[in-house]
């Protein structure tokens, strides 16, 4: 003891004049030297020292403290050394990183990524904007505050006691305050309404002030899609498509509008936007593509948590009422025909003596990018335009791990798929979807993924749990959950309907559309007893189609990729096969050179130069002016 003043009670004061001068200051255990001056707190708690170790009766408050000090003996071995250790932290992080606050910090808009980073990494980009704490560093900061507030009650008390005088003063200079308020408070009732005091044309504080407050308490990661993009110095556009069946999609767009080449991205289950840009500039699918002087695409499937639509009071069976037929069928061309009318319009804009007969279809090139159940769906597309005979607007496919094969499938999927099949017409009555339904749950998910970055052990043991549930995937399930649309406010979820038509694909070893269960029901809706049977129809598919499995993954087996390859190979569709060592996420989620030299190089197959949008103006007049001559046959 020094001065009236245990050797743990000035550990703990020394800790709160730390916090209080500077989150960032942690270089040493000694006060500041004056370059940062102390809170009025801080100050306080000084002078409150000061005066009781000069008072008379500090022999009194020093055997007071003792006894405080022994009694709560087993407490202070038990906080001290995880203190101990964060202080150790703080003060190793104060080396590295700079001194002023991290809201001041500006991310350069082109960061470069190490390409020595393990394969393994996963790191969502910009990481100094995430602000959230894991739920572990919560419980640190909730015993710290509760411990000082113990000590600081103790304190007073004891002060109060030694000091009756001073207690007295307060209790009475207490009361009077209180009347004086009162006083006041009758005298606002009778005076005139008062002015607010805001300037005119700001916003009104009190409906920013409460979102800021709450977000910035509870320390979660709410970044978007837009945010990711603009950080890292990238142009956005935010698009809204609105299928035919009443769902608002969100279609996201890294704008390049006089480019003649154009790149959707659609990503799987589970899934959102965010999987293409996650991997920041270096490393993401999106970003390449823009780079290689693509108009980028952004696509989302229906299925957030939000359940955007255009009847607000739709109900949560109706909205999650769905397969992946909605997927092929409504929520793609919704997107694609939103993409035709920008492509077009803005060509029109930039280039007016553009030639509308270009490659005898559009003035431009569209690419799709499909991963895992995006595959299917965009199969599902291109087939069943083809067969009404509309234009599905694609010049390419490169394919991820498609899904659409499951057959060949571990255990954990076998019993998943005859357990839905078994309960399906119950559960689809009380389940309507897969999701957190309530924001405190996904904000707790969202915390605890950064408790999985911090603590190896933990999300070692997180890593190793996924792994078993998916079939031993080596995919990097933790970093996947770290990123920020997995957060208290939207989520992806999957509905019951997917679910269920995944079972059916894997149950019956047949890409088909959903069933509906029976003969009359599938005949209102396909014209015939038996849903379309999408692989007996890939001869539809009259465009180049890229198909890429994962040596690793687990999810959709490299088996079932090939299986894709060889149905397409027997119906004359002009498709290439190639294999990586990746796991499932691997394709979107991991930083992966050479699979994105591949998908570049497949992207630059369908490019036309000058000269060649030349010769095809030329064929395509040629071509015209022969059929109104009433030639049937045209040499090349």
């Amino acid at each position: 003891m020094h001065n009236g003043v245990s050797s743990f009670n000035q550990f703990v004061h020394e800790l709160s004049v730390d916090s209080d001068t500077s989150s960032s200051d942690y270089s040493s255990g000694e006060e500041s030297d004056g370059a940062l001056p102390a809170s009025p707190s801080s100050q306080s708690s000084r002078l409150s020292w000061a005066s009781a170790s000069a008072n008379p009766e500090s022999h009194w408050t020093e055997w007071v403290t003792f006894l405080l000090w022994w009694l709560i003996f087993p407490l202070r071995i038990l906080v001290w050394i995880p203190q101990y250790f964060l202080r150790l932290f703080y003060k190793r992080s104060s080396t590295r990183a700079p001194t002023s606050p991290r809201r001041n910090q500006r991310c350069s808009p082109r960061p470069r990524v190490s390409k020595t980073m393990s394969s393994k990494d996963h790191d969502v980009p910009n990481r100094a904007t995430d602000r959230r704490r894991g739920v572990i560093e919560d419980l640190h900061l909730a015993i710290e505050i509760c411990i000082e507030a113990i000590f600081d009650f103790f304190h007073r008390a004891t002060h109060m006691i030694l000091s009756p005088s001073e207690a007295f003063a307060k209790m009475s200079s207490w009361f009077s305050s209180r009347s004086n308020s009162r006083k006041e408070s009758h005298d606002d009732v009778l005076d005139d309404e008062p002015v607010q005091t805001a300037t005119l044309g700001d916003t009104d504080p009190s409906l920013t002030e409460r979102p800021t407050r709450l977000y910035s308490s509870m320390n979660t990661d709410t970044r978007t899609c837009q945010d990711v993009i603009t950080e890292l110095g990238y142009p956005y556009e935010a698009i809204r498509v609105v299928t035919s069946d009443g769902y608002v999609l969100l279609l996201e767009r890294i704008p390049r509008r006089d480019a003649r080449k154009a790149v959707y991205l659609q990503h799987g289950i589970l899934d959102s936007s965010m999987g293409w840009v996650s991997n920041g500039v270096v490393g993401s699918p999106a970003f390449a593509a823009y780079d290689q002087g693509y108009d980028v695409f952004l696509g989302n499937f229906r299925g957030l948590v939000s359940r955007d639509h255009v009847n607000k009071n739709i109900s949560s069976k109706e909205y999650w009422r769905y397969s992946i037929n909605e997927h092929g069928t409504e929520d793609i061309p919704a997107m694609i025909e939103k993409i035709h009318e920008i492509k077009t319009s803005e060509l029109k804009l930039s280039q007016p003596n553009i030639d509308e007969e270009i490659n005898q279809e559009e003035p431009y090139k569209l690419c799709a990018i499909c991963h895992s159940l995006g595959g299917a769906a965009i199969l599902m597309y291109v087939i069943t335009r083809k067969i009404k005979e509309k234009p599905h607007r694609l010049s390419r496919l490169i394919l991820l791990s498609p899904a659409g094969f499951h057959e060949d499938s571990n255990l954990g999927f076998t019993i998943v798929e005859y357990i839905f099949l078994f309960v399906s017409p119950v559960l689809a009555h009380i389940v309507p979807a897969f999701y957190i339904p309530t924001r405190f749950f996904r904000m707790l998910l969202n915390k605890l993924a950064r408790d999985f970055h911090n603590y190896p052990a933990l999300g070692g043991l997180v890593q190793t749990l996924m792994s078993y549930v998916v079939g031993g995937d080596s995919s990097n399930w933790v970093g996947v959950l770290g990123t920020p649309h997995y957060n208290m406010n939207d989520m992806p979820a999957v509905s019951f309907g997917v679910a269920k038509h995944l079972a059916q694909i894997k149950h019956t070893g047949k890409f088909k559309m959903f069933d509906y269960g029976s003969r009359t029901a599938n005949m209102e809706v396909y014209g015939s007893p038996e849903p379309l049977d999408l692989g007996e129809s890939y001869e539809f598919i009259d465009v180049p189609v890229d198909l890429v499995a994962g040596k690793k993954d687990k999810v959709i087996r490299p088996s079932m990729v090939r299986k894709h390859y060889k149905v397409m190979r027997d119906a004359g569709v002009d498709v290439s096969f190639n294999e990586f060592e990746y796991a499932h996420l691997d394709f979107t989620f991991s930083h992966r050179e050479e699979l994105l030299t591949y998908v570049m190089s497949r992207l630059l197959l369908v490019e036309v130069t000058p000269s060649e949008q030349r010769q095809s103006s030329q064929k395509g007049m040629k071509l015209k002016k022969k059929k109104k001559e009433g030639i049937s046959s045209v040499s090349s």
